[in-house]
């Protein structure tokens, strides 16, 4: 049986646009209108690396199934972006172990607390935000296809 590896990559690498491609294409079918990257508050990929921040993509058999990033400013305050996990992968608690990698890292970059966005149509990443600990806030940013924002203080 093979398993999944989750390791950090670059933002902008293949299998990292190709992983945000999905999840664009995801966000479109669920919201049923296109997803239009130009007018979300996408972060600057300079966020997503060391030392503000990280991406990871998970690969199963050396292809991409899934990425999370961490964007970061170097403040207390680091923010969750791009979370995406395969249909095919989906129930196998990537989606947490890939959460688990971008809060190990946050810790290590002196974050002391973490906030995301999400769209309503997203419902199972709802229900897993509330599972892992998050808690829903007043909205911290103006992301126009942000539903629901949340935050986890970290120990």
């Amino acid at each position: 049986m093979s398993e999944i590896i989750i390791r950090p990559d670059d933002p902008e690498s293949a299998d990292a646009v190709w992983c945000l491609e999905q999840y664009y294409a995801l966000l479109s079918e669920a919201m049923g209108t296109p997803f239009e990257v130009s007018k979300s508050l996408d972060p600057d990929r300079n966020a997503l690396r060391p030392p503000l921040g990280g991406f990871w993509v998970a690969r199963l058999d050396g292809a991409a199934v899934g990425c999370c990033g961490l964007k970061g400013d170097g403040s207390e305050t680091g923010e969750i972006k791009r979370l995406w996990v395969a249909e095919t992968t989906r129930g196998q608690g990537l989606a947490r172990r890939l959460m688990a990698e971008a809060e190990d890292t946050a810790r290590t970059l002196g974050m002391t607390r973490l906030q995301l966005d999400t769209n309503r149509t997203l419902t199972a990443a709802i229900a897993m935000y509330h599972r892992l600990g998050w808690t829903e806030i007043p909205a911290f940013n103006e992301e126009p296809y942000a539903d629901h924002w949340f935050e986890k203080q970290l120990s």
